[in-house]
């Protein structure tokens, strides 16, 4: 049977690499990995791979993605890493050993289901300190509400707090940011009289500080899947060496279709695209141009692919085909040929989540 594209390659041997070394890193300066698997759409085979690596817990927003885990034998802890919706807080408690919260109605939900459950849940209450997404802005609302759960929610346990940076306001995850957090911890602790087992100082963007060994000594967690899946932010945008990392853990294959000489600007009066926009294009004549099979609709947007030969551009795409100038491709294309992309964050959750893209392993 012949092979089947679009496909993205996995090479768990890389994969494997990657978690051990973060692991590694952390754990040097006491803190714990709480592995992400949402960039993958929760896929078994790379929950695994965390867990052999040696994260502590196993986390996603995705409830499926976490069932998925447990099904496939993952014995770590589970977290839900989103605040609960109140229609799935019956499901939450009965899979999930911990979860992230924000909401005072929520945890008394919680609590609520926990009790018929007979079963302790743990959770971790989340500060707002400036990006802006999940958790309390009032922090004597947010020391309050920790008591409460510590001193009232019997089918509760208070296992610690967190922060987002990063994620919507693009708040960086400074010394001085995560000293807040630790300083909510303190208070916390000194009311109830003993320590939190989790202090969370945020995602991949918190590794910098694991980097610059600089991450304050009382931060113990952070939850993190982007630098271990693809390595790729923190040097590409903040110039980060993480040279240890391997960045080949997925590659893109998708299958051409289509090579002519075309002009580059379109010919005839412009409207808009298959979505609605209304692109600029730049006359550059008679161009060598490919077409793969594969689209917006498969990975979102064409500009988050990376060819990985030189002299393969780009151009645009529409819902399943993606336009490329191959002027200056040194050999010669025909359908059939595979071309080999590399990806970032956005694209691979796309893709990994789209039936029409075969998903392969590999080992070194």
């Amino acid at each position: 049977m012949k092979e089947r594209y679009p496909k993205l390659e996995i090479n768990l041997s890389a994969l494997r690499h990657n978690v051990e070394e973060v692991v590694g890193a952390c754990g040097e300066q006491g803190v714990s990995v709480t592995g992400v698997i949402k960039g993958v759409t929760g896929l078994p085979e790379v929950s695994k791979v965390f867990a052999e690596g040696g994260v502590k817990i196993i986390a996603s927003s995705r409830l499926e993605q976490l069932r998925d885990a447990k099904e496939h034998g993952i014995e770590k802890p589970l977290m839900m890493l989103r605040v609960p919706m109140m229609s799935e807080i019956e499901e939450v408690v009965s899979l999930c050993d911990y979860s992230l919260n924000s909401e005072i109605a929520v945890l008394e939900a919680l609590n609520e289901e926990a009790a018929k459950q007979s079963k302790k849940h743990s959770v971790v209450l989340m500060v707002d300190l400036g990006d802006l997404r999940e958790g309390f802005w009032n922090k004597n609302e947010f020391v309050e509400t920790a008591l409460r759960v510590e001193n009232e929610m019997d089918s509760l346990y208070l296992a610690g707090i967190g922060t987002n940076v990063g994620c919507y306001g693009s708040i960086l995850p400074t010394v001085e940011k995560l000293e807040e957090l630790v300083e909510l911890a303190k208070i916390i602790e000194t009311k109830i009289g003993r320590k939190l087992d989790i202090v969370s100082g945020g995602a991949t963007s918190s590794f910098m500080r694991i980097i610059d060994k600089n991450i304050p000594k009382d931060i113990n967690s952070l939850r993190m899947g982007e630098v271990i899946l693809l390595a790729r932010d923190l040097w590409l945008f903040y110039g980060y060496n993480v040279d240890n990392l391997r960045k080949d853990v997925f590659t893109l294959k998708a299958e051409v279709i289509e090579v002519k000489s075309k002009p580059s600007h379109p010919q005839g009066e412009i409207g808009v695209d298959a979505f609605g926009k209304k692109p600029l294009y730049v006359d550059r004549g008679l161009r060598n141009r490919a077409l793969i099979a594969i689209g917006k609709v498969d990975y979102g947007d064409p500009s988050e692919l990376f060819p990985k030969d030189a002299g393969i551009e780009i151009m645009g795409a529409s819902s399943d085909h993606t336009i490329l100038d191959v002027e200056d491709y040194q050999g010669s294309l025909k359908p059939g040929d595979i071309l080999e992309f590399d990806i970032n964050y956005a694209s691979l959750v796309y893709l990994t989540n789209c039936k029409n893209v075969r998903i392969a392993f590999c080992e070194d």
